[in-house]
Parts: structure tokens; C-alpha cells; sequence
């Protein structure tokens, strides 16, 4: 950000000067350093620099995991907290990330843990991630546990990449296609059939059917816009309800190809946070707590929210999971083999990948399937414009003969 300053030197004369800082505490720090006495300090409007700084500056979820790896990396090196947070302080690059560890770094040095001051920005730090980081306070392993956790949320990354990749292409086709069907129905095919109605010639069947479809367009695409635009309002306001949640997730999961993609995600998510925080000690019912707020899918939320209550009564995990009816038998079965052996955390390590993997081979097979019916349709939807327009064009040039 470019500030303007205005300061006296040594020799008594006012200067006024721009200088890039992070915040006005930066600039006055380096002005009172080289024997200047600040009178003024203002950050210099620029729009550019403002839209710049709306897409650029947000502590993203890639600045969270870069910033729990090379935290755990210092740690284990043998550096405490506050020398790694002050290293990091200086190496990042974005004022919301130095103002966020400046502040926790605050927070630990007036005596509250570490845990506690990343609740200040709970919109970036999950309850997973701080219910961690205060069990690694409590059994002296923080750096332990932090490489863990930096472990599981660059797999979370890695899996949502390549979830956002294989849905790209896809995305991208449909929305070209319906983009230039639009175009071409709305203000090129109008012109043609001007010209077809002058010279008074029997129209084929779709060619009529096009007409009608693009009669409707032009006289009605603002409504037609607005009634979408409405309706994808009233539809979202719907869903971000509980039953209509309920509703789109249990859809969802129905949904053929994409429903097992979707349900693995949430196991992989579900069963890996489990992993992680039995492996680090917290108790059974507070980690099946932290998996109910962090699994989005509302189906299995109800359903761990019920085995939460059972496990609380008393009743195995294994047992619980499998009254429910809505989670794979072998998530079930690998589940009690866990709690009879004592190896719960290592079992459902193995399970989130096992789901992981699963889930790479549902993403491709659905790829797979759905490059080629994306180009059927759209040779489908070519070719019927396409035998629209060329047909009346072919029939009155037979008719000059």
C-alpha cells in the first residue's frame, strides 16, 4: 500500500513524500528510525490498487496450509513459537497475513495460548485445526501435531484440486454451448427468417419449432432473465434452509455418478479428521463433535449427530455408525475392527485413504463418461440449427432452378 507522509528531518524542514508500507505503524516506525518527526500519515487512494488489494490480500485456505507447514517445520527445528511467528511475520507478503500473526503473536506474548488467540480468526482457523493445536499444547507436542495437520490439509487441497480440474472442462463446454445458442437464437436466426418470410417459402418442421423458440426469445429474454435470476434467488434462500438442505443433499447422494463422488468426499473428510484427532488424543465424543461441524453434507451430519448420542449412552462407534444405514459397510466394518484391536486412529487413517482413492476413480470414470455425451449433445444441439437453416436456404435455391 502507498502512503503519504509529511515529517520534519533533522534540520527542521518539512518534507512530504510517498513510501510503500504494510500499515502506517510500518511508516512511522521507519520515519522516527532515520530521525524524522511524523506530522501526517495517509494512505493514498487508488482504485486500481484497491480492486487489486479486494482479490489479493484475503488470507486464503493455500496461505493456512502453507503457514501450518512451515510453523511445524520451525517447531520441530527446535525454534518456539513466538521466534517462528516472528520469522513468518517477516516473510509474508500480504498485510492481512502479518496483521493476523502480528496479532496473535500478541495474544501468546500477554500469556494466552496458541490455541486461543486462532479463535480470533476462526473464519480461517477450523475448529479441527484448533482443537489440535490445543491438544499438542496440552501433551508438549505441537510440532508433532502441527506437521499432522499440515499433512491433512494439503491432502484437502490436493483432493479439492483435482475435484475442481476433472469438473472444468465440462463447466466450461456447457456454459459455451448454452452461451451461443442463446446468440445465435436471439439475434442471428431472427435475421434469417426475415429473409426466408420474404420470399414465401414452406418451412420445415424443426425450422418452425426454431422460430417459436426464438420468437419467445426475443420478445421475452428479459423476463425469461429475470424470472431466472429471481427464481435461482428464491431457490438458494430455500436451500440454505434445513429441510431444504435436507432435500438438495439428499438428492445429491441419489444422483447417479456424481452422488458417490459426493458421499466419498464427505467419508474421506469425515473419516481423516476422526483419524487425526483420536491419534492425538482428544476424547471419542469431542472428536465426533468437531466431525459434525465440519461435514457440510446434512444427510451425514444428522446421522453423526445420532451416533454421537449413542456412543454417549455407552454404545460402541462401530455399532452406532452401522445402526444408521446411510454409511458403507466397510467404513462400519473396519471401524470395529479398530476399536477391538485399539488401533482405531491407524484404521481410520487407512479408510480416508481408501475412500481418497475410490473417490479419484469415481472423478475419471465420470469424466470419462461425460466428455463424450457432452459432445453428442452438442452435435445434437449443432445439428439441429444447423438442418434449420440450411434447409430453407437449400429449398429456395432449388426452387430458383
Amino acid at each position: 500500500m502507498i502512503f503519504r507522509y509529511r515529517a520534519v528531518n533533522e534540520e527542521g524542514n518539512v518534507i512530504e513524500k510517498s513510501i510503500e508500507a504494510s500499515s502506517v505503524e510500518t511508516v512511522i516506525q521507519y520515519l522516527r528510525k532515520n530521525n524524522y518527526t511524523p506530522l501526517s500519515v495517509v494512505a493514498k487512494k487508488d482504485k486500481q490498487s484497491n480492486l487489486l488489494s479486494l482479490f489479493m490480500s484475503n488470507v486464503s485456505f493455500n496461505d493456512i496450509v502453507d503457514f501450518t507447514r512451515q510453523l511445524a517445520i520451525m517447531l520441530n527445528a527446535g525454534l518456539t513459537i513466538v521466534e517462528s511467528l516472528s520469522i513468518l511475520k517477516k516473510q509474508a507478503t500480504k498485510p492481512k497475513i502479518q496483521k493476523m500473526i502480528d496479532d496473535i503473536d500478541k495474544e501468546i506474548k500477554s500469556g494466552n495460548p496458541f490455541s486461543s488467540a486462532l479463535k480470533k480468526y476462526f473464519r480461517y482457523f477450523s475448529n479441527l485445526y484448533i482443537a489440535l493445536v490445543k491438544s499438542g499444547e496440552a501433551s508438549g507436542k505441537l510440532g508433532e501435531i502441527l506437521l499432522r495437520l499440515a499433512d491433512n490439509l494439503e491432502k484437502e487441497r490436493e483432493f479439492k484440486s483435482k475435484l475442481k480440474g476433472a469438473l472444468t472442462y465440462p463447466v466450461v463446454i456447457v456454459i459455451g454451448m448454452l452461451v451461443v445458442m442463446f446468440i445465435m437464437i436471439t439475434f442471428v436466426i431472427p435475421r434469417l427468417f426475415d429473409l426466408y418470410k420474404d420470399f414465401n417459402i414452406s418451412l420445415p418442421l424443426t425450422t418452425q419449432l426454431l422460430i417459436v423458440i426464438s420468437d419467445f426469445m426475443v420478445k421475452f429474454w428479459p423476463v425469461l432473465a429475470i424470472s431466472l435470476v429471481c427464481g435461482g434467488y428464491l431457490l438458494k434462500k430455500y436451500f440454505e434452509s434445513k429441510a431444504g438442505k435436507k432435500l438438495l443433499d439428499g438428492t445429491l447422494l441419489k444422483l447417479p455418478f456424481f452422488g458417490k463422488i459426493i458421499s466419498i468426499s464427505s467419508l474421506v473428510n469425515s473419516t481423516r479428521t476422526l483419524a487425526i484427532l483420536v491419534g492425538a488424543g482428544v476424547s471419542i465424543l469431542e472428536s465426533l463433535a468437531i466431525v459434525i461441524e465440519t461435514t457440510d453434507n446434512l444427510i451425514f451430519k444428522e446421522a453423526f449427530i445420532n451416533v454421537y448420542h449413542k456412543v454417549e449412552k455407552g454404545q460402541s462407534i462401530g455399532s452406532s455408525l452401522e445402526q444408521e444405514g446411510v454409511f458403507p459397510p466397510i467404513l462400519v466394518q473396519m471401524t470395529v475392527v479398530g476399536e477391538q484391536t485399539g488401533n482405531l486412529d491407524d484404521t481410520l487413517l487407512r479408510l480416508s485413504k481408501y475412500f481418497e482413492t475410490e473417490s479419484e476413480i469415481a472423478i475419471k470414470s465420470m469424466t470419462t463418461l461425460i466428455e463424450p455425451l457432452i459432445l453428442v449433445i452438442l452435435g445434437l444441439g449443432v445439428g439441429f440449427l444447423v438442418m434449420s437453416v440450411i434447409t430453407p436456404i437449400y429449398n429456395l435455391t432449388t426452387s430458383f432452378k
